[in-house]
C-alpha cells in the first residue's frame, strides 16, 4: 500500500511539473493549425472571398465581413494563445472561429469534423485549465506576487 501511495505521489509530482510544457505544446499546436489557415486566407484573398461567397455559409454576416473576421480570428487569437496573453478571451474567440467553421461549411467530411472536435477540446482545456506558468500571464502573475511580497 505504501509503495502504491509513493508511486501515485511521484506520478502526481511529475504531472504537475510537466503541466507547463504540456500547455505550451497545446498552445503551439493550436497556433500552428489556426495561424497557418489564416495565412492561407490572406495569401489567396480572392479565393477566400469566393469561398465565403459560394461555399461557406456563415449565418447573418455578409461574405466579405465573414472572411475578414475569419481570417482575423485565425491570425490574432492563436498568437494571443501562444504568448499566453488574455488567454481565456483568446480561447473563447478561437472556439467561436472553430464552431463557425464547422457550422458554415456543410461539406465537411467526418474525418475533418474529428479534427475540429479535437481542436475544440484542446481550446476548452486552455480556457478552463489555463495556459500554464510558461506564458505572459504566468510571468505577470509571478512578478506581481513577487512585487507584493517584496
Amino acid at each position: 500500500m505504501k509503495i502504491a501511495t509513493n508511486l501515485l505521489r511521484r506520478l502526481d509530482h511529475v504531472a504537475v511539473a510537466l503541466q507547463p510544457l504540456f500547455a505550451l505544446a497545446v498552445r503551439f499546436y493550436l497556433f500552428r493549425v489556426f495561424f497557418l489557415s489564416g495565412l492561407t486566407k490572406l495569401r489567396s484573398w480572392d479565393s477566400t472571398l469566393y469561398l465565403f461567397s459560394n461555399e461557406y455559409h456563415v449565418p447573418v454576416l455578409p461574405p466579405a465581413v465573414a472572411a475578414v473576421m475569419g481570417a482575423g480570428g485565425e491570425l490574432i487569437f492563436p498568437v494571443m494563445l501562444l504568448l499566453g496573453w488574455q488567454s481565456r478571451f483568446a480561447a473563447a474567440g478561437l472556439f467561436v472561429v472553430n464552431l463557425v467553421a464547422v457550422m458554415s461549411y456543410p461539406g465537411l467530411e467526418p474525418v475533418m469534423i474529428k479534427d475540429h472536435v479535437l481542436w475544440a477540446v484542446l481550446i476548452a482545456f486552455l480556457f478552463f485549465h489555463g495556459v500554464g506558468r510558461w506564458s505572459l500571464q504566468g510571468f505577470f502573475q509571478r512578478t506581481n506576487v513577487a512585487g507584493v511580497q517584496g
